[in-house]
């Protein structure tokens, strides 16, 4: 009998591909639950949803009566729903608040009245950022690193302070209620479809846009970028393997660039031929953050296969086909 199979927040950027991925190559009673809020319900999702039979619910489960739409029995969820963004932490932090914290506590609330078999947690490098700022903490980052909240009146820290609290729900109650439970904590994953408040659509658009010279902001600071296929593969893993339970993992590539690297290749991508200038980034960005992947490759057997330059000439390949194709931006966006 095949596996059932639930996807919280599965029109999301990792969530679509996590279920795709599922849908293409594991016969499985698949499950998308989501809101839609980011008006992500395209040509695509809607021909992945047809094409392999995946039972849709459309709901705001930040509500309590949502759950009473999902079944009371899978044998694995993934926990991917949450307001994400640092540009919605900076601009309705109580909103990011609200609705992570609702999706934590009701999800773990339903599980309790449920029979599940494993939930996969997803998490992010944000927690553990302010520890490396702070406190000068080992790069490349391990897992055990203590979990640090900068400053905890910055609008940019309550997706952290969330997924902090996520963390330690999830990991709490499977001890209690009996259920397995693993935790990743991503580490910038891009690619295609990843929508647009995040730093790589911001670069493009802005290119597009003929702004020159060109500002990069936070040209020193690091980042290791990590494509959604190597994250999806991570993610999979994290679920199927053996001996996982109660662990939480670092996903990413393990190569550390900087936001000018960054910045310069997707210039070179876009044609431009202009000149760049320096500029500071958002208040409360951290300098540096890289994962030790150590754990993730001994327990998951978990490599990154794509290189940066690579996902990124994909990432701006399709987004350029977006907007030739006379589509805009859904919703407004402040650059920097």
């Amino acid at each position: 009998m095949s596996k059932k199979v639930l996807i919280l927040g599965g029109a999301g950027f990792i969530g679509f591909n996590v279920a795709k991925y599922l849908a293409k190559n594991r016969d499985y009673q698949l499950t998308i639950a989501d809101n839609f809020m980011k008006k992500n319900r395209d040509a695509e999702f809607d021909s992945l949803v047809k094409d392999y039979n995946i039972h849709l619910i459309e709901a705001d489960f930040s509500q309590a009566e949502a759950y009473d739409l999902l079944d009371n029995a899978y044998d694995q969820v993934y926990m991917m729903a949450a307001l994400v963004g640092v540009d919605n932490a900076n601009s309705m932090p109580h909103e990011v608040i609200r609705i992570n914290t609702a999706l934590t506590l009701f999800t773990l609330e339903w599980i309790r009245r449920s029979k599940i078999g494993k939930v996969v947690f997803a998490s992010t490098s944000e927690n553990y950022a302010g520890t490396v700022d702070t406190f000068g903490y080992a790069i490349p980052t391990p897992e055990e690193v203590p979990l640090t909240i900068k400053d905890i009146a910055h609008p940019r820290f309550t997706y952290a302070v969330t997924k902090i609290l996520g963390e330690s729900g999830f990991l709490n109650y499977a001890k209690m209620l009996g259920f397995e439970t693993t935790i990743i904590r991503y580490h910038n994953v891009f690619g295609p479809r990843m929508g647009f408040n995040h730093v790589i659509p911001h670069l493009v658009i802005r290119f597009r846009n003929g702004e020159n010279p060109y500002k990069i902001y936070g040209h020193d600071q690091t980042r290791d970028f990590c494509y959604i296929t190597d994250a999806v593969e991570g993610t999979v893993l994290s679920m199927e393997t053996a001996g996982t339970n109660g662990q939480i993992y670092h996903l990413g590539t393990g190569v550390e660039i900087t936001i000018e690297e960054l910045t310069r290749a997707t210039g070179e991508m876009m044609g431009f031929a202009g000149e760049y200038t320096n500029a500071p980034t958002y208040p409360g960005s951290v300098s540096r953050r890289s994962p030790d992947i150590t754990k993730s490759k001994k327990d998951l057997n978990f490599t990154a296969k794509v290189n940066w330059k690579d996902g990124l000439k994909e990432t701006v390949e399709w987004y350029n086909a977006y907007f030739d194709a006379g589509k805009t931006v859904p919703h407004q966006i402040v650059f920097q």
